[in-house]
């Protein structure tokens, strides 16, 4: 019952540190950015991590979780072809790079059950009133 608990909070914690880090270090996510899109790389690598940032704070607070966690799951959808880029783009650099952009792809999954599961989650919770 504790884990459940946490569970949106942990989530939104991922979404917020993610959300940063697309401020603090956003050329290496200005490389993830699919060349098809319009407009400077950097415009979407800000936009992504304030939309992270805003995911956060609406999966933390309890009003807003259920709506918050489901954008989340789309949200996960969404940026899958930036990981698929960013695969593609590595494909020739060393090892361990290699391996960590291949092995974010399947992290997608995971991520996407995860924020549906909150949202699902909320739903319950809700219907038990």
């Amino acid at each position: 019952m504790a884990r459940s608990r946490r569970s949106p909070l942990l989530l939104a914690g991922l979404l917020a540190t993610a959300g940063v880090a697309h401020f603090a270090v956003p050329k290496s996510f200005d490389a993830t950015i699919p060349a098809a899109l319009p407009g400077p790389p950097r415009a979407w690598t800000y936009g992504s991590g304030a939309v992270e940032l805003a995911l956060a704070a609406g999966i933390a607070l309890p009003r807003t979780r259920g709506t918050a966690a489901r954008a989340a799951a789309a949200f996960f959808v969404g940026v899958f072809p930036a990981n698929v880029q960013m695969a593609v783009d590595w494909r020739h650099r060393p090892e361990p790079l290699r391996t960590a952009a291949l092995a974010r792809l399947p992290l997608q999954i995971p991520l996407v059950l995860w924020a549906r599961g909150v949202a699902r989650q909320v739903t319950h919770t809700q219907e038990g009133r």
